[in-house]
């Protein structure tokens, strides 16, 4: 025995390791494959975490509403904009699902229909190009048709407004020599024309050439609902007298409470900060009075809150968040700095917003039940934004 261990050592000492060093190595080899082991157990969770995360389903054509669901939680679901699901079901920022209703979540197939439309009406339409200064009526006139005419084969309403850049079928041909003699009898000696500019309004321009707006309406197609802008040209009654140089001047402005005041004092700063034209701003106005009384509300309809009224449950933002003015001020502009992102459409992200009348602006961003209220305190907004901009 005493050999033995004797020939062992001797062997160790040959190695030139101490017996310590040794040892510790022999227990560094016991352990390593249980730390072997266990390794790509911590390197699989580490790998396979991501996949815990769940991508936004793909849409399906339809979906039937569940308990508890709301249009804003079920845009995301699917990774759509809830613009865009209101829009395809016909709904508002006000409006309530419930359960088993069906919405539909992708856009309507629309290029299939355009060749149907344009094929109805070739045969015996021309297409016009609406100017500023032009109403339906005129139009009407000029191509010797009928307003009714003009407003059915454009799917029309005489609620409906018309803007510059806007294409309109017009049955028959254009032939303004023959137009002409038609309107001759009636607005050669007793008719001059008036270019509206901003702050006009209809009763204003009557005053100013002393007829009444009954009078204007029937000589321009119009009607109690129908909304002026500036650039129209509106035909008046009576020589124009000195009295014009007057109407062009702004109304004076409703009276602001301070806090009316100040909150119309923060669109105006945030509008500006934002690089807004006076027009963005002015509708930005005319939006919160029609919707708040330019009021910061804690309540409203359904769940709307807020200036612009604008709904938790609708992706809007939380309560919290509507709530502070300067935050949902600027979620109505939107635009590139929208708080909101992609979640919901601002003023700045309609396409072709600066082209549209005031009154189709504000309703592409609101979507509200009541469009053509925006359009009446057009003139007014004008006047805040001088007052307290």
């Amino acid at each position: 025995m005493r050999q033995n261990t004797a020939t062992r050592r001797t062997r160790y000492l040959q190695l030139g390791l101490p017996a310590a060093v040794i040892g510790a190595l022999a227990g560094t080899l016991v352990a390593a494959p249980a730390e072997a082991a266990s390794a790509p157990s911590t390197v699989e969770r580490q790998r396979f975490t991501p996949l815990g995360l769940v991508p936004a389903e793909a849409p399906p054509a339809a979906y039937v509403v569940q308990p508890g669901d709301t249009v804003a939680a079920i845009a995301e679901r699917f990774g759509l904009p809830t613009v865009d699901v209101l829009t395809w079901n016909g709904l508002s920022w006000r409006s309530v699902i419930y359960p088993g209703q069906t919405l539909i979540l992708q856009a309507p197939a629309v290029a299939a229909a355009a060749p149907a439309a344009v094929e109805a009406v070739a045969p015996a339409a021309t297409i016009h190009t609406v100017v500023a200064g032009d109403t339906v009526y005129a139009i009407a006139a000029q191509y010797g048709t009928t307003v009714d005419a003009v407003l059915a084969a454009n799917g029309l309403t005489r609620d409906s407004v018309i803007y510059p850049g806007q294409a309109l079928a017009v049955s028959g041909s254009a032939a303004p020599a023959a137009a002409a003699p038609a309107a001759v009898p009636v607005t050669t000696t007793a008719t001059a024309t008036h270019v509206v500019v901003a702050g006009d309004t209809v009763f204003g321009i009557a005053q100013a050439y002393g007829t009444t707006t009954q009078a204007l309406f029937a000589l321009n197609g119009l009607d109690g609902s129908s909304i002026i802008y500036p650039g129209q040209t509106i035909a008046v009654q009576g020589a124009p007298a000195p009295a014009p140089a007057a109407a062009v001047a702004a109304p004076e402005a409703t009276a602001l409470t301070d806090e009316q005041a100040a909150n119309a004092a923060l669109i105006i700063r945030i509008g500006r900060e934002l690089g807004a034209s006076d027009r963005a701003v002015a509708i930005a106005l005319a939006t919160g009075m029609v919707e708040s009384g330019l009021r910061n509300l804690d309540w409203g309809d359904r769940d709307s809150l807020g200036i612009f009224q604008q709904r938790p449950s609708t992706g809007w933002g939380s309560p919290e968040q509507i709530m502070d003015a300067d935050r949902s001020t600027r979620v109505f502009y939107g635009g590139s700095n929208d708080p909101n992102g992609l979640t919901t459409r601002g003023l700045l992200d309609i396409p072709g917003w600066e082209s549209m009348t005031f009154t189709d602006a504000a309703q592409a961003v609101q979507i509200s039940a009541y469009p053509d209220k925006y359009g009446q305190w057009e003139a007014q907004a004008y006047a805040w934004l001088a007052l307290h901009g």
